[in-house]
Parts: C-alpha cells; structure tokens; sequence
C-alpha cells in the first residue's frame, strides 16, 4: 500500500506527540523537589491516675481484681514481662495470691508538636494550565508536572505572581510550607502490691482446744448387791419364835419357885 505525503505527515507528527507523552510520564515519576521537615516540641503536660484494687481470683494468665468502686475487673491474657513490686520484689502473675492490694500508678505524658514542611522547586516554564498544573524543566534537563495548590505563589525574579502569571520560559521558584500540628501521647503504668494481711493470733481469754485421745471402752467390773429380804418374807414368824421363847422362860422360872 502507497502512502501519501499528508499520511506521513500525520503518522510522523502522532510519533512526536506519543514520545513527548511518554517522556513527560517517566520524567514526573522522578520527583526532584527539595523537602525539609522539621519538628518544634511545645511544653509538655503530664497526668497522673491512681487506681486501687485487690485480688479476688487467679488462674495462669487471667486475672480478676475487685476495684474500689465493688466492681470487677478481668485481665485476661497477661503478659509473662508484667511485673508488681512488693516489698521491694518484682511479682510476676504467677507470684500474685488472692487478698493481695494492688495499686496501679498510670502517668501520661503528652507533648504538643508541630511538623514543618517546606518543599522547594526551581525550574522554567515548559507549559502551564493554570491555576491547575504547570510542567516545570528542572536542573537536569527532564520535565517534570506538578499540581499547583489553591493560593500557591512563584518567585519570578524577585516578583510574586500566581498561576495566571506564568509563561513559558520563565525562571521560577516555588515554596510550599505545610504545618501539621499533633499530640505525641506516651503512657507509663507502674503496679505494686501489698501482701494479705496474716490471720490474727487467738485472744488471750479464749480456752485454747486441746486435742484429746478417743477413751478406750470402759471394763465392767462385777459389784456385789446388798443383801435384801426376799419379798416374799415376813416379820411373823420372828415374832412367833420371840413368843416361845418368851413362855419357856416363864415356865422354867414358875417351875424354880415351886420346887423350893
């Protein structure tokens, strides 16, 4: 197939316009702006929180405290690094008893900052569509576009104008300043304890138990009964034989009288 001049001039022409697409694209993935960040700290404030509780239950990693307020509070999954100072010895979870105080000392500490970007971008004009973009030749030869924010101003020889002021071939330098303030917020917890109290010794007036030996089973011993009348007995023939003895004495002595 022949072509005409007019084709090839066309076809010639779209190459041009692909290969200056195509270089604008990989020369603005190479950003060369000058960026500088610094950070200003301001006054820091601290906060300090107390919170009290004692241990009710323990098992392996779970914890459960009971607050100053009667409620409850689970810890599940405590760390194995979680320390508690009693009596001058750091506790680990496996350490901690029921009835022990706990006291938990939270201090947080938050600092105000205030992070500066300055960005700086020195070029010439190769194209401007304002007040959107600009495509910027930079040092090394490449083209590079770039978004122009709302308000952004240009240096021209000393001068500030904004997008509508630029035109191709001009020498300019942007800055752009951007402020970002925040509150760096650190926490430090510091737990300790206190050991359950021991039980209180007896009272001095209060018998002290004894334990006694379980009594071995009494040995009966055979006792003699007094001796008892029968109750069938009676006085009667007691008085009977009193009777005759009684009349054979009155007898004998009758007899004695006479015979003298």
């Amino acid at each position: 197939m022949k072509r005409s001049p007019r084709m090839k001039s066309v076809i010639w022409i779209s190459s041009v316009v692909l290969f200056g697409l195509a270089t604008l694209a990989v020369s603005a993935s190479a950003a060369q702006v000058q960026t500088t960040t610094t950070t200003n700290q301001g006054t820091p404030s601290k906060t300090v929180t107390v919170e009290n509780g004692e241990v009710v239950w323990v098992s392996g990693n779970s914890l459960i405290v009971k607050m100053e307020d009667g409620s409850l509070r689970h810890f599940d999954n405590v760390s194995e690094s979680a320390r508690v100072t009693v009596d001058g010895q750091e506790l680990g979870i496996h350490d901690l008893k029921p009835g022990m105080k706990l006291q938990r000392t939270i201090t947080t500490t938050s600092t105000p900052e205030t992070i500066k970007t300055v960005q700086t971008v020195t070029g010439r004009v190769w194209n401007v569509n304002p007040p959107l973009s600009v495509i910027l030749t930079l040092e090394d030869g490449t083209n590079q576009q770039f978004r122009i924010p709302r308000g952004q101003m240009f240096n021209i020889n000393g001068q500030m104008v904004d997008a509508w002021g630029l035109r191709r071939g001009m020498n300019i330098s942007a800055t752009r300043v951007v402020e970002t303030p925040r509150d760096v917020i650190t926490r430090h917890s510091k737990v300790t304890g206190v050991m359950p109290p021991a039980p209180p010794p007896p009272a001095a007036d209060l018998p002290v138990l004894v334990a006694e030996e379980k009594p071995t089973k009494p040995v009966e011993t055979a006792q003699a009964a007094p001796a008892e009348l029968p109750k069938t007995g009676s006085p009667v023939p007691l008085i009977g034989l009193i009777g005759l003895i009684s009349l054979a004495s009155a007898l004998g002595l009758r007899a004695a009288f006479h015979g003298r």
